[in-house]
């Protein structure tokens, strides 16, 4: 029978942190890979080979274990292995089967232990290996959470984003190696930051202020079209809510935004939840480079932008919804759309020509759906009085796709 790999959580505190199945584990291995710091955590007495792990990582993992097979292997983690951690990957490369897992508190509990905070309500965003507007959908006034940083430089980063999307009054700490001996916590006001860079493995805790002056930007759809930089070309804020409770997004399922413009509701759909994804497709170079600008300036930069649909739709990820709110009169567009939709998966079309809503009739009485049309007004100054100005009305299709077809 093949020895699972143990994957053992380590903490700044090393060695001595360590219960006694771990250092058991450890001193058992032939083989232990880590970090280079993770590694210099050991005594000279724990014998094994030591591998420091390459870069980049993950794709190097399948061959650099295979060419260990047969040997008892270890693998150090920072704190906790299943929190943002390798453990994470290697049981969805290995199966949670080959895997020993042991773990010390993680650094978000050991933060929480600090602060007094309670854990269960804190949420956690990772900025490692990921961009710092990651933070961004996670604000809001009177609400906390905590960092995982990249490195030292990454507290000054946060202090920086924070001033400029309107939390600049909030209240960092900056907790540093953590559970070590040399443990150091320090704060202040974001918009006032003037801590030097200290040392790379901390952990940021946000006491989040908003500035009551900024535009306000909730998780929930239908931000102001300010928003959104590029050139006009966008589903407009009401009918965008309105769209993406057609869309129902929910944790973990995709979108397909085809005709993405300024990427209104592909960016919407991900900042309902951090495991939402959606592929936006669109034509023009220009609008593809607005959508990931605009995408990262609000905090999901997990949206993919891609090219024209359908030449762009073959090897895309498996949509769960799709939207299409441009091309519909295109050659083929919403059949091959239709074709590639998951059984139960939904569908929502908005239509502002009399060629396009025909089209949204003529599918709806073949598949059913709810159709329905919108009209905006909006009060504009007329002299010195105030008129209601008609937006172009919107007709709307929304489909769920039945387990039949």
């Amino acid at each position: 029978m093949t020895v699972p790999i143990a994957v053992i959580g380590i903490g700044a505190d090393g060695w001595d942190g360590l219960g006694s199945s771990a250092r058991a584990a450890l001193g058992a291995a032939e083989v232990l890979f880590g970090s280079a710091r993770q590694l210099a955590l050991l005594p000279a007495e724990v014998a094994g080979e030591r591998v420091r792990w390459p870069s980049p990582l993950v794709p190097a993992l399948p061959d650099l274990f295979e060419r260990h097979a047969g040997r008892t292997l270890a693998v150090l983690a920072s704190g906790d292995p299943m929190f943002y951690g390798i453990g994470v990957t290697l049981a969805r490369l290995f199966g949670p089967d080959a895997l020993r897992v042991l773990p010390q508190p993680s650094s978000a509990s050991l933060a929480c232990a600090r602060l007094g905070w309670p854990l269960a309500r804190v949420p956690v965003v990772s900025v490692v290996g990921r961009p710092l507007e990651t933070v961004l959908p996670e604000l809001g006034d009177g609400r906390r959470l905590l960092v995982l940083s990249a490195d030292e430089h990454s507290p000054a980063r946060l202090a920086e984003l924070l001033g400029r999307n309107g939390f600049g009054p909030s209240h960092l700490t900056v907790l540093e190696q953590l559970g070590g001996p040399g443990e150091r916590v320090y704060s202040g006001n974001a918009r006032e930051w003037r801590h030097e860079p200290g040392d790379p493995l901390n952990v940021v805790a946000i006491d989040a202020v908003a500035d009551p002056a900024h535009p306000r930007r909730t998780r929930l759809p239908g931000l102001a079209d300010s928003a959104y930089a590029g050139d006009g070309q966008l589903t407009k804020h009401e009918v965008r809510a309105l769209t993406l409770a057609a869309l129902a997004p929910a944790p973990g399922e995709t979108l397909w935004d085809v005709g993405g413009g300024s990427g209104t509701i592909a960016i919407e759909w991900c900042r309902t939840h951090p495991d939402c994804r959606a592929v936006t497709f669109e034509r023009l170079a220009a609008r593809r480079a607005q959508i990931t600008g605009n995408a990262v300036a609000l905090g999901v930069p997990q949206v993919q932008v891609r090219g024209e649909a359908p030449a762009e739709l073959a090897d895309a990820p498996a949509p769960d919804a799709i939207f299409l709110g441009g091309g519909l009169t295109q050659d083929g567009l919403l059949a091959t759309c239709w074709s590639h939709l998951r059984q139960g998966g939904r569908l929502v079309a908005n239509a502002v020509t009399a060629e396009s809503e025909a089209l949204l009739l003529n599918w709806a009485t073949e598949h059913g759906g709810e159709l329905r049309k919108f009209q905006i007004y909006r009060a504009e100054p007329l002299g010195g009085f105030t008129a209601w100005r008609p937006q172009l009305p919107v007709a709307q299709w929304s489909v769920v796709k039945p387990a039949s077809l």
